[in-house]
């Protein structure tokens, strides 16, 4: 049975459900203790034969392939994906902490300010915990669950996909499912767009489970899932994700700017 990991964040379980509950639930062996940039690593070293990885990851590993049409997106506005800062404006920001769950939104993060706004702050990796990350840095950078349940009013919070659109007029690629050179063949089986499907038909009950777990509005959740994700992998997004991995190769955040291989090419 295929091993597989994915995070277990909010904006992850329309793409998981039917592994965990649904009509495939016998399909694959499935992970989801792990965050992002763990899932990514969890691959490279074949530990799983596919996972949900960070998009940057797939221009640092050689021997993947991704599975076509399904991400997770946004086309503006994310909600999960966060600068928090004390300063007025990105213009004033001298230090940012990286959150150490994931590898795409920091190097988005280093783009946005090298390529757009012109200016190179001191970035350093820290765990997810606001309060200790401003204590240290002028800016923090969260993902996921965690900046979705951020309650400050002294701070000023940015939307990386809105900062991406706002200066290419794109939307924006968070992470693909990569599988393994090696069990390619084998998981083309799997109808990865029909799962995602399944999970899509059931938000109002992923809504309702996470509701508890995160203390946010049922209807905050469902409006994110409904109207923030994205998770078909469209002309907008693949137009967004190429751009993406060029400005990476030109601020030496990605080694190369690779064409996206698919597990059925």
């Amino acid at each position: 049975m295929p091993r597989v990991a994915a995070s277990s964040y909010l904006n992850t379980a329309p793409l998981i459900w039917s592994f965990q509950s649904g009509s495939m639930r016998e399909s694959v062996k499935l992970d989801t203790t792990a965050a992002p940039a763990r899932c990514a690593d969890l691959l490279a070293n074949g530990r799983v034969d596919a996972a949900l990885v960070p998009v940057i990851e797939y221009t640092r590993m050689s021997n993947v392939a991704v599975v076509p049409g399904v991400c997770v997106g946004a086309r503006r506005r994310v909600r999960s994906v966060v600068l928090v800062t004390k300063r007025a404006r990105l213009e004033d920001v001298v230090t940012v902490a990286l959150d150490t769950s994931s590898r795409t939104s920091a190097a988005l993060m280093q783009i946005i300010f090298r390529e757009f706004i012109g200016r190179c702050p001191t970035f350093a990796q820290a765990p997810p915990d606001v309060e200790r990350m401003l204590a240290a840095h002028d800016a923090a950078l969260v993902i996921g669950d965690p900046a979705m349940t951020i309650k400050r009013s002294d701070v000023q919070m940015f939307d990386l996909a809105t900062l991406w659109n706002q200066y290419t007029g794109l939307g924006f690629v968070f992470a693909l499912w990569m599988v393994r050179e090696e069990a390619r063949v084998h998981l083309r089986e799997i109808d990865w767009a029909a799962a995602r499907d399944e999970g899509l038909k059931h938000r109002e009950e992923i809504a309702d489970k996470y509701a508890k777990t995160l203390a946010l509005p049922r209807a905050d959740l469902v409006s994110y899932l409904n109207e923030n994700i994205r998770y078909e992998l469209d002309d907008d997004l693949t137009a967004g994700l190429n751009l993406f991995y060029r400005l990476a190769h030109k601020h030496g955040l990605a080694q190369t700017a690779r064409e996206l291989k698919t597990i059925s090419s």
